[in-house]
């Protein structure tokens, strides 16, 4: 659009503008292409220095504020190795120091912290040595590069438009008008000169930022490396140990209270009796009426006759929540109950 405006303007009067040298547009065009890597690389600095970008807006907001409040520099960018210590190290003081893995945690997320640490360094590197100095040459050097061809290019276009008016206007004038132009080439020309003779200093800038990651990497690796002595240590340690075997505890028999006593533990209780076996098979359960009946089966898997005794009976009834609080339920279920009763007793005898 600029281009088209230029040109617009210099077609006006039916001449052409005064064109600039070769020379003079190439080092125009260096230093443009150096404005443009300069934004560039600062931007995609910071991204590789803090690749998350909801923590990068946080952060420059929560700077910012501290500037307008006139308060320090506000926390430092969360990063990740931190945020893994933190978890590494919360985890390994629950489990505690009687297993592996628990200590294992504490040793590698101490690890981790001092990895944040390194890099919070590198960050803090890169910025004094890389990133600021970038800045300074943009804000500074290259912004006013950038006024002197905004200069230089008002000044030709006002020559060029006195001199298409030359005879209508006093030569002094238009002498003037290219005396400003040809001084305000020279500045912007020199200007640029100097940054692209000078640009060995964006090659240190650039030896910085290298030297500051290899003594990231260095620290990290001698961070990496003790840690993982560390922990093959562990684990010689812990392979050159006996295995324990598994022991299993009594398990929990159910013993259900008979007449009005209480039993302790809800009626639960640690046993280490073995299971019956297979050849004789005894179901008990229990049928709590307020006249505390009680019946039992009970089968000869070996000789395989079926034994019924009045006094310990053939039925097993679990009815829950009707003891003592239906009266007509009650009733009903003693009812059946003794019918049902009188019919094996019956059958069997």
């Amino acid at each position: 659009r600029k281009g088209r405006k230029n040109k617009v303007s210099e077609k006006v009067g039916g001449a052409e503008g005064t064109k600039l040298d070769d020379d003079f547009k190439e080092m125009e065009r260096k230093v443009d292409v150096t404005s443009r890597a300069v934004m560039e690389i600062m931007t995609k600095t910071i991204e590789y220095l803090q690749p998350n970008p909801a923590s990068r807006a946080k952060l420059s907001m929560i700077n910012t504020m501290s500037k307008i409040r006139g308060q320090e520099k506000g926390p430092g960018y969360p990063q990740a190795e931190a945020l893994l210590a933190e978890a590494m190290l919360k985890f390994g003081r629950e489990l505690g120091d009687d297993c592996n893995f628990g200590p294992a945690l504490g040793e590698v997320g101490e690890a981790m912290r001092e990895l944040s640490e390194v890099k919070d360094s590198l960050d803090i590197e890169v910025k004094q040595n890389f990133i600021d100095p970038l800045q300074n040459l943009h804000d500074k050097d290259l912004r006013e590069i950038q006024h002197h061809l905004k200069k230089l290019e008002g000044r030709r276009l006002d020559f060029d438009y006195k001199k298409k008016r030359q005879g209508k206007i006093p030569d002094e004038e238009l002498r003037q008008a290219l005396e400003k132009f040809d001084e305000s080439k020279e500045i912007a020309e020199s200007s640029m000169f100097n940054l692209l003779e000078m640009d060995i200093e964006q090659v240190s800038q650039l030896s910085a930022l290298v030297q500051a990651q290899l003594e990231y990497h260095k620290q990290a690796v001698q961070i990496l490396q003790q840690v993982t002595v560390r922990l093959e240590e562990r684990i010689r340690q812990a392979s050159s140990q006996p295995r324990r075997e598994y022991q299993p505890k009594p398990r929990m028999s159910l013993e259900f209270p008979t007449g009005d006593s209480t039993q302790p533990n809800g009626g639960l209780s640690h046993t280490g009796t073995p299971k019956p076996s297979g050849k004789e098979l005894r179901l008990q359960i229990v049928l709590h009426r307020p006249w505390h009946i009680h019946w039992h089966f009970s089968r000869n898997c070996r000789n395989n006759p079926i034994w019924l005794h009045r006094k310990y009976a053939v039925i097993y009834f679990l009815w829950g929540g009707l003891s003592g609080r239906n009266s007509v339920k009650e009733f009903l279920l003693s009812f059946f109950i003794d019918r049902f009763l009188s019919f094996l007793f019956s059958s069997s005898l």
